[in-house]
């Protein structure tokens, strides 16, 4: 049986692959996602591979075998449907819930959550926007772009928010950048650092370009 860090592990090591579209993900950036040195990570890593959850690369970096990554996205779809449940049943800021979520879901049953699935009307994404593992491990591919490459006068709608930064979020909500908002760039200024946004009520948002690349955005007529 697992141990709540083998999950954290494998669960990380599937985001990476996942989101920078990678099949060896290197331990340096491991290490930096759980917030423990390179030679922790690495230690771990090697653990990890004797019990059959990953395959070690020395200098190259890691990625999942077959049972390591049935095991992961277990986690990561119970995560998800933590967060979702946390913030549209019980209301908590979305600023909050993956720091919740991150401790609730190595407790709840396989019972409980797929309970918890159909109550919450089997949602396809989370709360950020981030698609949410099926039962049997399909998880829908995610085809936005960083609003920071969309040309001026682009017509966008926000699909998710990657950045889990409590005071971004908070910003983020704020603003009413939040997954499902349409948006139309209207000024754009790379030496100035800056985009111009504005919603379809006319409410206008200011962001810089590192901003801007947090938000993921699909273009819409």
């Amino acid at each position: 049986m697992a141990t709540s860090t083998v999950e954290n592990y494998l669960k990380e090591i599937l985001v990476i692959t996942l989101e920078e579209e990678i099949s060896k993900v290197p331990m340096g950036q491991v290490a930096k996602v759980l917030g423990v040195t390179p030679g922790t990570a690495t230690s771990m890593a090697k653990s990890l591979e004797r019990d059959g959850w990953i395959k070690y690369f020395p200098r190259v970096g890691v990625s999942l075998t077959k049972k390591g990554k049935k095991l992961a996205m277990n986690m990561l779809r119970r995560h998800r449907l933590l967060e979702t449940f946390l913030v549209e049943t019980l209301g908590l800021d979305w600023s909050e819930i993956h720091a919740e979520a991150e401790e609730l879901e190595h407790a709840i049953s396989e019972k409980v959550l797929e309970k918890l699935d159909d109550f919450l009307g089997r949602p396809r994404f989370d709360p950020h926007g981030d698609p949410i593992p099926s039962k049997g491990g399909v998880i829908q591919q995610m085809t936005s772009k960083p609003l920071s490459e969309f040309p001026e006068d682009a017509s966008v709608r926000i699909e998710s928010i990657i950045d889990q930064n409590k005071e971004f979020l908070r910003f983020a909500r704020k603003s009413n950048l939040v997954p499902g908002q349409l948006l139309k760039i209207i000024g754009k200024e790379v030496c100035a650092d800056a985009i111009t946004l504005k919603t379809l009520k006319g409410k206008v948002v200011n962001l810089g370009f590192r901003s801007a690349e947090k938000v993921l955005v699909l273009p819409y007529e």
